[in-house]
């Protein structure tokens, strides 16, 4: 191959020997050295080159390790006596002559030069290593790293060797073998090394081929030595601190989840794949599932909410969402995560968290919020939601120029459902108008129900074509259809009260109280039908509101006042017997009539202190014309349904006050409407029976007109009945009214109850009530209303 006969060495194994590399140990020089022929030709090295083979290099090397300084010893075969293991110097071998003057003191050209300074100042130790005869070269900064003085290690290439951790020198052979065998694009690999004072330092190495032969293969490899022992001990306090955390977080019952964002590699705690019903086998390979599971309108936000995190425009990443189990059942989880690490670039490279099971909350809130926006008993959307919907609608017919529509609606005579048939039914009845209601609307609508019978219907998009008189009949024809409740058949009916936006207001409020403004005309017009808001409405409207705040200062400024008919007994002519009715003299209104001042008392509420002013008025006259007219007189006056719903404290109880004026409970008696006995609450009965039991007598007024049961009349112990105007306007011999009054009668007397006519306006009238047989009779053909003393007079004068 080209080399001189008489050479002392082999060319041919010098060559291959330069090609190969062989390893058993790290840093340990790997290559082939020619033995020097003997004289006989016979070489022991043919022997020593089959030993030791190494796979995947090109040769059948020996393995040499350094004896001594500058002395290369091969380990001989088994089949070779140690006398037979030659020696053979560094000096002997047939290498090129820059290996032959390479030294520790010594780089080859100035780009070597520059590396090394370069290492130097960057605090890095440096190292230069020849891969033919396995000399290493290291910075004094690398003797530095350990607590050497410089030069103070003077075998580099055994001191670094056996100053390897025994855990790390397999990991580290095995990187050095990959990265020249080729199987990884580099070198490089954290180990520990033995300190002077016996500690270890964690070291990064890292290197690089420099120069190759001819055929490829490496000579020369040089690198770096950085300490790294701060950067592993800060890691390890991570981990550990980690560990703690991800401990005690298991500890609350959350799952937690780590996520290295640059591989895509993530780790679910135990405790979080059982969240979802799988097991920790189950979501080892496929990571990426419960990622799939998460329901799909919940995406955009928690990727939205990731990202801001990862932007850095929130500490924390934080969602609520919910992840699909195992079993199909969606999970709410509330996700809580952080970026642990960033790459040069501020990209997240790892990121850790929590899922925290929050479906019984949120099943909760659920519940919360249904009671807090819809109607328990319908279903329907209540008033806190409707006004919410009517705002948003608002917004958007403004934007649009569309027309809507509020409807106020009422049932007509639902109590009377409620107090004969039981509540029970009475929540059927609504239940069903809350479904028919429904029917009559489109999808874009709402049906709310504000409490009671009260229901409102928001009509949106409402254009000249839309029909809304035409919706507004069939609605009433709906809601006029007979209602079967269980087994008992009911009919009522409904009032609306019709409002549009824009014309008649711009804002919720005004359109609610114009809607109430127009149900009010409705219940007033007869029930049964619907009314639209009118401006007129509204003045009637601020007229009552003027008249309830003067109603309040009215008793105070003495502006009430009694007068008072007289009840004549047909029979005799006999007058002891008057009903008072009340007046208001208003200062700049002049004298107002009951029918217009009393509905408002109701809805005010001050009709409970009008009725006890009334009360305490009429015991006072009466207690005058008992001793003045006749002992035996009596003052009847009227009440409202209101009344009986309030609770008198002791000083206004009427049946008190009347012991403590002496004056028997038969001197008054108190005159109620039917509506009050269908009310049978225990409020109306206990006050009704204490009346009773009083000697304070009780008279049915507007008979016939309402939906009583004759059993109230023995249930409450009634005396008297009214038979109302309405029967008694058009009485003549012929009539059916004569033939009902006549009727009424029989039947009051046959139950032991006295009979009062009202409304007598003719001669006729009076004697055809007497013929019926009536007990009693008032109206303008006996006398008009008058002031106490005017009826004092005309008794005086009757007698």
């Amino acid at each position: 191959m080209g080399g001189r006969k008489n050479d002392q060495t082999q060319p041919t194994v010098l060559r291959r020997s330069a090609r190969t590399l062989c390893k058993r140990w790290l840093f340990t020089p790997y290559f082939s050295a020619a033995p020097p022929r003997r004289p006989e030709g016979k070489s022991p090295w043919r022997r020593a080159l089959l030993w030791d083979r190494v796979e995947r290099m090109n040769g059948r090397l020996p393995m040499l390790t350094q004896s001594r300084p500058g002395a290369v010893t091969q380990d001989p075969p088994p089949s070779l006596t140690p006398t037979e293991a030659p020696t053979t110097t560094l000096e002997s071998l047939h290498l090129p002559h820059r290996f032959r003057a390479w030294s520790g003191s010594q780089f080859e050209d100035d780009s070597d030069n520059l590396w090394k300074l370069a290492l130097e100042g960057s605090g890095a130790g440096a190292w230069d290593w020849n891969l033919l005869t396995g000399e290493q070269i290291h910075s004094q900064r690398w003797q530095q790293m350990l607590g050497y003085e410089a030069g103070e290690i003077a075998d580099a290439n055994h001191e670094f060797v056996n100053r390897v951790h025994p855990d790390d020198l397999p990991r580290v052979s095995a990187t050095f073998t990959d990265y020249l065998q080729g199987r990884s694009p580099s070198y490089a690999v954290d180990l520990r090394l033995r300190c002077k004072d016996g500690s270890w330092k964690w070291i990064h190495t890292r290197g690089t081929i420099v120069s190759r032969n001819a055929q490829g293969q490496p000579l020369r490899m040089i690198g770096t030595h950085t300490d790294i022992s701060d950067r592993k001990t800060s890691e390890t306090a991570l981990r550990d601190s980690e560990e703690r955390w991800k401990l005690a977080l298991e500890s609350t019952g959350d799952g937690v989840w780590d996520w290295h964002i640059t591989s895509g590699r993530e780790f679910f705690s135990k405790r979080l794949v059982e969240m979802y019903g799988f097991t920790e086998a189950e979501l080892a390979d496929r990571p990426e599932e419960l990622d799939q599971r998460t329901h799909p309108d919940d995406v955009e936000a928690m990727q939205r909410d990731r990202q801001a995190h990862f932007d850095g425009l929130t500490p924390t990443y934080s969602n609520e969402h919910r992840v699909q189990c195992k079993d199909g059942r969606w999970k709410w989880v509330h996700t809580r995560g952080m970026v642990i690490s960033r790459d040069a670039q501020g990209r997240p490279t790892r990121m850790i968290g929590t899922h925290t099971d929050i479906t019984d909350r949120k099943n909760a809130e659920a519940l919360v919020r249904q009671h807090a926006y819809f109607d328990p008993l319908t279903g329907l959307p209540n008033r806190r939601m409707l006004r919410d919907r009517l705002e948003q609608e608002i917004k958007r017919s403004r934007r649009d120029g569309l027309q809507l529509a509020i409807l106020f609606i009422d049932l007509d005579h639902f109590k009377e459902v409620n107090d004969t048939l039981g509540h029970d039914n009475g929540d059927l009845l609504l239940v069903e108008a809350a479904r028919r209601l429904r029917q009559c609307v489109r999808e874009c609508d709402t049906v709310a129900r504000m409490g009671g019978d009260e229901f409102t219907v928001l009509l949106t998009e409402l254009t000249p074509g839309t029909g809304l008189e035409g919706l507004l009949h069939k609605l009433l024809q709906t809601m006029a259809q007979v209602f079967q409740l269980g087994q008992e058949q009911v009919f009522v009916s409904a009032s609306v009260g019709v409002t549009l936006y824009p014309a008649d207001g711009t804002e919720v409020e005004a359109l609610y109280k114009h809607a109430d403004q127009a149900l009010y005309v409705a219940k007033g017009a007869g029930r049964n039908r619907f009314s639209f808001f009118t401006p007129a409405l509204q003045e009637a409207a601020l007229t009552r509101a003027r008249l309830t705040n003067d109603m309040r200062h009215a008793i105070g400024l003495q502006q009430l006042q009694l007068l008072y008919q007289p009840i004549v007994e047909l029979a005799s002519g006999a007058v002891h017997k008057a009903e008072a009715l009340l007046r208001w003299q208003h200062p700049e209104r002049g004298l107002i009539s009951p029918a217009a001042f009393i509905p408002i008392a109701e809805t005010s509420g001050l009709i409970v202190a009008m009725g006890d002013w009334v009360f305490e008025q009429a015991a006072q006259q009466v207690q005058v014309w008992r001793h003045s007219l006749n002992p035996a007189f009596q003052i009847s006056i009227n009440t409202s349904p209101v009344q009986f719903q309030h609770t008198h404290p002791p000083e206004t109880n009427w049946v008190r006050r009347l012991a403590a004026m002496g004056l028997p409970g038969d001197s008054l008696s108190i005159e109620i409407t039917e509506g009050v006995l269908l009310d049978s609450t225990t409020g109306v009965t206990a006050k009704l029976l204490e009346w009773r039991d009083a000697g304070i007598q009780v008279a049915l007024d507007d008979f016939g007109t309402g939906y009583s049961s004759l059993s109230y009349l023995q249930k409450f112990d009634i005396d008297f009945i009214k038979i109302d105007q309405s029967f008694v306007r058009d009485l003549h011999p012929e009539s059916t009214n004569f033939t009902l009054c006549k009727a009424m009668v029989a039947m009051a007397h046959a139950l032991g109850l006295q009979v009062v006519a009202e409304g007598v306006e003719t001669a006729e009238q009076r004697d055809l009530l007497l013929q019926a047989g009536c007990d009693y009779a008032q109206g303008y053909w006996f006398a008009r209303p008058m002031p106490a003393e005017a009826l004092a007079a005309w008794v005086a004068a009757r007698a």
